[in-house]
């Protein structure tokens, strides 16, 4: 599904123009900026994540299914936002048992799961999902820490709907992450109206 950014940030701009879902796992990174738009706040975690965006595909099949959220990262910078086409589910570890790490067994997927648009003018970044809030982050295999992407990426990927992730960067992944987050996860959604309106004007 990975093109030329150019021809992609192109089509992106096309299928924005058809009532895509705007995907968020909580209303605070929503806030008031997306109103009038069709948002899915599907939760916290893999679990309500997969489910809840489940849900509203089989109520509403969309064109494209935009992820917009707040993520840690020791790589980029508090405010700057990351395009995301690369997925880790980084709390499967079924190496134990001779599977690559991050692998899910029976699934035929690779660990890292390459599925959505590059946007032209941004940084890429490799996220990586779990079901904890990650302040130690120490390996090198992902940049962009997460609760929810990976789940979306898949179900989008399984669904062969055009996907789109970008991810806010509010915290360090490390050990101020969680007093950092409170704080600029109120920043996302003004950043992220902006972008999309950029993108449909």
């Amino acid at each position: 599904m990975i093109q030329g950014p150019s021809a992609q940030t192109q089509h992106i701009t096309s299928l924005l123009s058809q009532r895509p879902l705007f995907v968020f796992a909580l209303s605070s990174e929503a806030a008031e900026e997306f109103n009038e738009d069709n948002i899915l706040i599907a939760g916290i975690g893999k679990v309500n994540a997969a489910f809840n965006l489940t849900k509203k595909i089989q109520e509403e099949r969309p064109g494209l299914i935009v992820n917009l959220g707040s993520a840690g990262s020791n790589t980029f910078k508090r405010g700057e936002v990351v395009c995301c086409n690369r997925f880790i589910q980084r709390d499967m570890d079924v190496t134990g048992l001779g599977y690559r790490k991050y692998e899910t067994p029976f699934s035929d997927l690779e660990p890292v799961l390459e599925y959505g648009f590059q946007l032209d003018g941004f940084q890429y970044g490799i996220c990586g999902t779990g079901d904890n809030f990650e302040t130690g982050h120490t390996t090198v295999d992902y940049n962009v820490i997460d609760m929810e992407a990976y789940s979306l990426a898949m179900v989008a990927m399984k669904e062969n709907i055009p996907f789109l992730c970008l991810k806010y960067i509010t915290d360090g992944a490390d050990g101020g992450a969680a007093e950092e987050w409170s704080v600029q996860v109120h920043h996302a959604a003004a950043a992220f109206r902006k972008i999309i309106s950029g993108l449909q004007q």
